[in-house]
């Protein structure tokens, strides 16, 4: 589940990360009520206002305004509410439709008083998959497309592993601070910094952490002034708080069906629609499809207990995609029972009416044989 950026950085403050303090406006009001609040509060009539969409690289769809005094916070807060954002990330990229942005979030201006004397840096963590344990990944390029500086610098990304087992080392967040170059009380605060980043990653059952940047302030302070954060979905029963920060709005709606329904769906770009039992048998369908020349439509699993009630929801949901020419069914019954599959099957084709596409068949397992006489028998 993502967060935005605003969310990120709550979940981030609860566990004592420093970061840019900002406040959350839906209408242009609520934006002129929190410049002022800001204003109080730092002294400065500067603010950044930025979009808040679930997707990065919103300064270059011009997502990301600073507002030097009143006027202009009116002008960038109402020209970026309710904008379609562009941006490399979002779907199709700058050459797609965009997103809707519902919200902005007004922050302080926290280059100044000097700008000069500002350092961004980037910073992540993740779970290296092949190593099997969490790793830091940072650079002194921050503020950049991390992708760009791995391909044309890759001496200035670093990578830091974490130990499962002992977690997070003292001397691991000193080499960190080390190697971004820094030095007497932006070198302490960046150790705590680390230490305490950390420490909400794993405290929030987080797949992703990534602040782009991590600014070193004129007066040495090392704060978040950007979060992306993504927790764990099969973490969230354990964080109601964090699973009520879903925003649906920012998701696709057949998704957000789909998991009302207990169905694990992910909406694709290819034209043959997939129901499978199990995800891993899921993952070897669309690769068969791909094997075989076509493009899977979905990913698609009803899971081991599916009954003839999720199987019709299932078509249902595959069936709102347009681009869908042709659904692959294909399940191997172990615990689920092929029959209420098959009868799952016949009563989506009953009650949905005009199915004008070709649906294929395959029922392996327990009940195989009585699922193909109601195949037959009723369709």
């Amino acid at each position: 589940m993502n967060l935005h950026e605003y969310q990120g950085k709550e979940l981030l403050k609860r566990f004592g990360v420093a970061i840019q303090e900002g406040i959350v406006a839906t209408n242009l009001d609520e934006a002129v009520d929190a410049w002022k609040t800001i204003r109080e509060t730092t002294g400065t009539d500067f603010v950044v206002v930025k979009a808040q969409i679930h997707a990065g690289g919103r300064g270059k769809g011009g997502g990301v305004k600073l507002a030097k005094n009143l006027d202009q916070l009116k002008e960038h807060a109402g020209n970026i509410i309710g904008m379609m954002l562009k941006t490399p990330q979002t779907p199709g990229g700058m050459d797609g439709q965009g997103k809707l942005v519902r919200k902005v979030l007004v922050t302080e201006d926290s280059y100044r008083p000097d700008f000069n004397a500002c350092k961004e840096y980037y910073m992540s963590i993740l779970m290296d998959r092949e190593r099997k344990c969490n790793v830091i990944i940072y650079s002194t390029e921050g503020g950049m497309d991390i992708e760009k500086v791995a391909e044309e610098t890759p001496h200035l990304l670093h990578k830091e592993y974490i130990d499962a087992e002992l977690g997070l080392q003292a001397f691991q967040c000193r080499k960190i601070a080390f190697n971004l170059g820094l030095s007497g009380a932006a070198f302490k605060n960046m150790v705590r910094f680390v230490e305490k980043l950390y420490a909400a990653f794993i405290g929030a059952d987080a797949s992703l952490f990534e602040i782009n940047p991590v600014l070193k302030t004129a007066d040495d302070r090392i704060i978040a002034v950007d979060s992306k954060v993504s927790i764990d979905d099969n973490a969230l029963y354990r964080h109601p708080d964090l699973e009520a920060m879903a925003d649906t709005d920012e998701e696709d709606p057949t998704e957000v069906e789909a998991k009302s329904h207990d169905l694990n769906y992910v909406k694709l770009d290819g034209n043959v629609g997939c129901m499978v039992n199990g995800a891993g048998l899921a993952m070897a369908t669309m690769d068969i499809i791909k094997l075989s020349g076509g493009e899977p439509a979905n990913f698609l699993d009803v899971g081991g207990t599916a009954d003839a009630n999720r199987v019709e929801k299932a078509f249902r949901i595959i069936l709102k995609d347009p681009a869908v020419k042709a659904i692959l069914i294909n399940i191997f019954g172990g615990i689920v029972r092929c029959d209420r599959v098959a009868q799952g099957v016949v009563d989506a084709y009953k009650n949905m009416g005009n199915i004008n596409v070709p649906i294929i068949v395959r029922l392996q397992g327990t009940n195989a044989d009585l699922a193909k006489k109601s195949l037959t028998s009723q369709v």
